[in-house]
């Protein structure tokens, strides 16, 4: 943050706790409940016998706070009960219960347009409606920021002893409280600058969305057309597959497959630590991402599951529900599989462990999968249909020559998407940074309006 543009009040004094530091001068500390004119909990009621009322959920809003309202709740309440939960504007909702710290504490401003909704809040939330003296849109952001979630998120493991909150507890956190025309002005501010970092955020993602639909398009095209545009085209009269060149072949993927695992059955039981578990989730964009689920099972458990067919390096994984048709490769044996996951293991007698798992990216592999799929809640593809989706296949020095050139020129569109991650990551944390600093009075943004 750029002391030249924010600069600090001119006195600061004691805080009087000591995770806090200093505050201006003329602020002061005070529990949330002094803030307050309700503090309650919200109704769930029955199931509707009509079109019912709008009840709003933890689920209704972003982690960092922003509606997100596509299909509400409908619920039956009682006269009593829509009189006592029913929202307007300036309330604020917290989420006082989640099996996330990221979600729990979590809190929205009812704005007009949620105030336009008649509707009410879930049992599961907490309502704040802030008395005369002090700023929705202050508390919003004080709750919002470091200061606030860490507070709740503390509090509400410590004293009920597992990750849920109530009015108490939601009333006892310490908030810094400046007068009321500089909480308006805080408020005002975070809202123009986050939204300008917001929008920054949004390029960036629009960016790395052009990013992957360019690495998506780049594999499609060689592996379906390959390398040399010269060669005499065939079509096989599937849409999805379209042309390939004339001396490749079309091979179901049995024919091409040496083994195929599906780990399908009952899942091992979970452990804190000991042999990393693959799950459909932690496969995404060609290889595997510990970083999206951490999940283990204990040692003593490993042969036992594995029993089907132990990983060897370069086999193929292919997701077969929930998300279908992600693909990648083991890189490290020292791995369970777990369902909703098959290994393939191929022939390289007639293909490359590389060019399989970039048939599966390709859009004709997407498009077979999808065309075997089935379900209608979750839409996934069994074993037995799997073995028959086709695959354009090329002579092995072909495909060698292919993987080559994807694996070279997804690693530029890799880097540019790595460089884009890498820029939100920095916007996040100077936002995150902002925040803390304007409700905490590390900066001074009294006439900001006016100057930038």
């Amino acid at each position: 943050m750029s002391k030249s543009r924010w600069q600090p009040y001119p006195a600061y004094k004691d805080s009087g706790m000591e995770w806090l530091g200093k505050i201006p001068a003329r602020w002061e500390m005070r529990q949330l409940k002094y803030a307050l004119s309700r503090n309650d909990s919200g109704v769930w009621g029955e199931d509707p016998d009509g079109d019912g009322t709008t009840v709003l959920r933890s689920t209704d809003m972003t982690v960092d706070g922003k509606w997100a309202i596509v299909e509400p709740a409908r619920r039956k309440l009682s006269v009593a009960e829509y009189a006592s939960a029913h929202l307007q504007v300036g309330d604020l909702v917290v989420t006082k219960s989640s099996g996330s710290a990221l979600h729990l504490g979590k809190t929205a401003l009812v704005t007009s347009e949620v105030e336009a909704l008649d509707g009410c809040f879930s049992n599961f939330m907490q309502r704040l409606r802030p008395r005369t003296g002090f700023e929705s849109g202050y508390i919003y952001w004080i709750i919002n920021s470091p200061i606030g979630r860490e507070q709740l998120n503390y509090l509400g493991s410590t004293t009920t002893g597992l990750a849920n909150l109530n009015g108490s507890v939601i009333g006892s956190i310490c908030i810094p409280a400046p007068g009321i025309a500089e909480q308006r002005a805080i408020a005002a501010f975070l809202n123009r600058e986050t939204a300008r970092i917001d929008a920054l955020v949004t390029k960036q993602d629009r960016l790395i969305a052009l990013l992957q639909e360019k690495r998506a398009a780049l594999i499609s095209h060689a592996v379906t057309k390959g390398l040399d545009l010269t060669v005499p085209m065939n079509s096989c009269g599937i849409p999805w597959l379209g042309e390939s060149p004339a001396h490749w072949r079309l091979l179901q993927l049995r024919r091409v497959v040496s083994q195929f695992v599906d780990y399908r059955g009952k899942t091992p039981e979970k452990a804190p630590n000991g042999i990393p578990l693959i799950t459909a989730k932690n496969i995404k964009h060609g290889i595997i991402n510990f970083d999206l689920s951490q999940e283990f099972i204990r040692e003593e458990d490993y042969n036992d599951w594995m029993v089907r067919g132990l990983p060897e390096i370069g086999d193929v994984l292919v997701t077969t529900e929930a998300p279908l048709g992600e693909s990648a490769q083991i890189v490290d044996t020292r791995a369970a599989l777990a369902q909703r996951i098959i290994l393939l293991k191929a022939d390289k007698q007639q293909i490359t462990n590389d060019y399989l798992k970039y048939s599966f990216a390709a859009g004709s592999g997407q498009g077979e999968l999808w065309s075997r799929a089935t379900g209608s809640t979750a839409i996934g593809i069994k074993a037995y249909h799997l073995r028959d989706i086709l695959v354009p296949v090329p002579p092995i020095e072909e495909q060698e020559a292919i993987t080559a050139h994807v694996d070279c020129e997804t690693a530029k569109l890799d880097a540019l998407i790595a460089k884009a991650q890498q820029m939100i990551g920095r916007l996040q944390e100077y936002r995150t940074a902002l925040i803390s600093a304007a409700v905490t009075g590390k900066v001074d943004v009294r006439g900001t309006e006016t100057k930038h």
